[in-house]
């Protein structure tokens, strides 16, 4: 009798495929456009091809991955105007989300500069993984100080979608120099429960991150755009 796969294993199985890959696009080694093989993941991963596709239709449910018939699945590639269009969201969702903060307690700017002081670390390495995941939560700790749940989940949403892009930027040891410096001064606006001021240094922080990716990936705006 053949030993099946109980659905509790398959579907852990499948969650950690779907962290493996998520790693793989914040570490910037797969980019947008790329192929992504059945095969070879459930070799890396050293699990069946069965939970890898079902990782890659969770992801493809995210917009992360992209299914054609006859192809198989894709990173997704954005459009240069799909892009400022999840920058665009983020900018108007972050605001909103930054706007309603209540004033962080002591503890937790002290959680915010060990976390950035963490990403320093890592930048002068550099380990783009270790970045990519403590910068993902040096932010959404102050995201989900708000209390804005849905909210934020939608902004999550959006940053899922970039990964790789954000990735590419954090190969130039200019741009990491730029996150640590302007956490830094986020980090003292929200000291002074200066929300404004904080939303104003999100904006540069996500137009620093944008004008990068632009000169790097040769996107040009749409005219009429902006993204603070």
């Amino acid at each position: 009798m053949t030993a099946q796969r109980s659905p509790g294993r398959r579907e852990s199985s499948a969650s950690r495929a779907v962290e493996a890959i998520r790693q793989m696009l914040r570490s910037g080694e797969l980019l947008p456009g790329q192929p992504l093989r059945q095969e070879a993941l459930a070799e890396r991963l050293g699990i069946s091809r069965v939970p890898v596709r079902e990782a890659l239709k969770a992801l493809e449910a995210e917009g992360i991955v992209r299914h054609q018939p006859n192809a198989g699945y894709t990173v997704v590639r954005l459009s240069a105007e799909e892009l400022q269009q999840a920058y665009l969201m983020r900018a108007a969702l972050e605001s909103v989300v930054l706007r309603e903060l209540p004033r962080l307690p002591a503890e937790q700017l002290r959680e915010l500069t060990e976390l950035n002081n963490r990403i320093d670390e890592a930048a002068r390495v550099p380990d783009i993984l270790r970045i990519s995941e403590l910068n993902h939560e040096f932010h959404f700790k102050i995201f989900r100080s708000s209390g804005l749940h849905l909210v934020v989940d939608e902004i999550e949403r959006l940053w899922k979608m970039t990964e790789a892009y954000r990735a590419v930027y954090l190969y130039d040891a200019t741009a990491r120099r730029r996150i640590v410096r302007e956490h830094r001064q986020l980090i003292s606006a929200l000291r002074r429960g200066q929300r404004e001021r904080a939303v104003e240094l999100m904006d540069e922080h996500r137009q620093a991150t944008r004008s990068c990716l632009d000169t790097v990936l040769g996107l040009t705006s749409r005219p009429g755009f902006s993204l603070a």
